[in-house]
């Protein structure tokens, strides 16, 4: 249902969908929806390599263990080919496995500067240790600093220098819209086109 859906919003968009995916953290989540928490990563593992054969299989079919089908149909496809960018989030060993081996980016939330830097060195260990598929192309690194954590041009500069290739800025949640309008207009001004 969730690979229709998303080749539904890429279809509507004229391929401009980005697919962010994480495993999840909260156990009360899981809970509630009879989730087997000890297992989200090996399920997300899972949907997602059935998600990428409904998008580029002609009569698409898996058989994975949490999820199988065949003689299928699934309608619309995708426009972005052979699927949507997928961007993996995620902290820990297994995150940066399946960005390397699965994603077209890895996004991380909160992070500074020093933040940013040890979690780029754990998905470099991670592509030493598993084989990126060619098709992939190189890791997009997309990061939202922390709340609070201002950015200024310097600061953009040392994120650019870790190789960072976008920053996810967050206004508070309490500006009203001509507050956002002011806010967009500054970071613009400081920071769009120079760094």
């Amino acid at each position: 249902m969730l690979a229709k859906e998303l080749a539904s919003l890429d279809a509507l968009s004229n391929g401009r969908l980005i697919f962010g995916i994480g495993v999840g953290y909260l156990q009360p989540e899981f809970r509630a929806l009879g989730a087997p928490y000890e297992q989200r990563g090996a399920v997300t593992d899972d949907y997602l390599a059935a998600m990428q054969a409904i998008w580029s299989q002609t009569k698409p079919a898996y058989q994975g263990r949490f999820v199988s089908f065949a003689d299928i149909q699934a309608h619309p496809q995708p426009v972005q080919r052979p699927h949507p960018p997928i961007v993996v989030g995620g902290r820990t060993a297994a995150a940066f496995r399946r960005a390397v081996q699965q994603g077209n980016g890895w996004y991380g939330f909160g992070l500074d500067v020093d933040g940013t830097a040890q979690a780029l060195a754990g998905l470099r260990t991670a592509a030493q240790q598993y084989a990126r598929p060619a098709h992939l192309g190189p890791l997009e690194i997309s990061i939202t600093p922390g709340r609070g954590a201002g950015v200024d041009l310097a600061t953009a500069e040392k994120f650019t220098a870790l190789g960072v290739h976008r920053l996810i800025l967050m206004p508070s949640p309490r500006l009203d819209g001509a507050g956002l309008e002011r806010y967009v207009d500054d970071v613009g001004t400081r920071l769009v086109g120079k760094v």
